[in-house]
């Protein structure tokens, strides 16, 4: 079984993740979008993936957070190649794919802590997938890398 201490990292690392991820797109639907209804289910899914964590019994932000230790990750800093011609909707659907990726992640950790935060998160990602899926559709979001 993976190490707790490591195990934690991956959760704290996926958490920030997610919620960052949320709130980069939050921000877009509330002041590009001008989405009230978007703003809100996001915000709700980013107080959601939190609130999680607060309610299990074996795991606490606090663990968290004694598990994070940015001085020794090597690839915090990893370069990623700038895109040209990239857009608002551009920035919106990367975040929106980091979102599931982490919730995805979060998922699959506390199968091993929490089968029924596990569930929670689950259900966050396809709430998440629900939002994507209307905001391409409403607003006509189409990436011009993808």
């Amino acid at each position: 079984m993976l190490h707790k201490k490591k195990l934690l990292q991956i959760i704290d690392a996926n958490l920030n993740r997610a919620r960052e991820g949320l709130r980069v797109c939050e921000d877009i639907a509330r002041f590009s979008l001008e989405n009230k209804s978007v703003t809100k289910s996001l915000k709700i899914i980013r107080h959601r993936a939190t609130d999680l964590v607060l309610k299990s019994k074996k795991i606490s932000l606090v663990k968290l957070l004694s598990g994070r230790d940015t001085c020794r990750d090597k690839t915090k800093f990893i370069d990623f190649q700038k895109e040209e011609n990239i857009g608002i909707s551009d920035i919106f659907m990367a975040n929106i794919e980091r979102v599931k990726e982490s919730l995805r992640v979060l998922e699959e950790c506390f199968k091993l802590i929490d089968e029924k935060i596990s569930r929670g998160y689950r259900k966050l990602r396809f709430n998440t997938y629900d939002i994507e899926k209307s905001v391409v559709k409403k607003a006509g979001l189409i990436s011009c890398n993808r």
